[in-house]
């Protein structure tokens, strides 16, 4: 298939369940989902690229359901994988859950970016840096922003009732990027592959409840 049936899909089944695309439209973004392939990172517009064996697909997804925002990304494999793909993707869907584990009211934001980032240069990876995670609510985008790297006890302080998406993209080579010519597709500035994982989460005054489970 290709990234656009994907899309289709998508978009069909996010109108099914009575929720309404985020992405479409926003900031001029022409599809329901980005779908990023091998070395690129996000923002991908779907199109006629055709998804093949061994290809490692990234697919965000948006909606707004009652008039509040779900932001969610997942990678996977597909068909035959290569070894480095395959812990590409476990290292980035437990640099994930470390950061989800960090996010805890009175805890602070450099909390959660380096519980990612230290987990995923210990594996020998790196994160990207100019692409962060977010507050999410009725916008898409809200305050604070959730980098992927820093400091522990930095930043913002988390309340009980804050709602985050947390989003580890992460590298096997460098961590710089470059936009496409499109102006949306961010690939890897050295071609090295990319995998992206995210969830929604509403911050409690214990473990976090993630919104997007995926």
């Amino acid at each position: 298939m290709t990234t656009r049936d994907l899309d289709d899909i998508a978009s069909a089944e996010i109108k099914r369940l009575g929720a309404k695309p985020s992405f479409k439209g926003y900031l001029g973004f022409p599809a329901t989902i980005c779908v990023s392939v091998n070395e690129e990172i996000v923002h991908g517009i779907p199109g006629e690229r055709v998804i093949r064996d061994g290809d490692m697909v990234s697919m965000d997804v948006g909606a707004v359901v009652e008039g509040f925002h779900g932001d969610s990304a997942v990678t996977v494999g597909v068909g035959q994988v290569s070894p480095e793909v395959t812990a590409l993707i476990d290292v980035t869907r437990e640099a994930l859950e470390r950061g989800i584990g960090a996010a805890r009211h009175g805890s602070r934001v450099g909390d959660i970016s380096w519980a990612v980032q230290s987990y995923v240069e210990n594996m020998g990876y790196s994160v990207v840096r100019e692409y962060v995670g977010h507050g999410i609510g009725k916008a898409l985008h809200e305050e604070p922003q959730i980098p992927n790297y820093g400091s522990p006890g930095k930043g913002p302080m988390l309340r009980k009732g804050m709602v985050i998406a947390i989003e580890p993209m992460v590298n096997i080579g460098g961590w710089q990027t470059r936009v496409l010519e499109d102006n949306w597709t961010v690939v890897t500035a050295d071609g090295s592959l990319s995998a992206h994982f995210e969830n929604t989460l509403a911050i409690t005054e214990g473990d976090a409840e993630v919104l997007t489970q995926l």
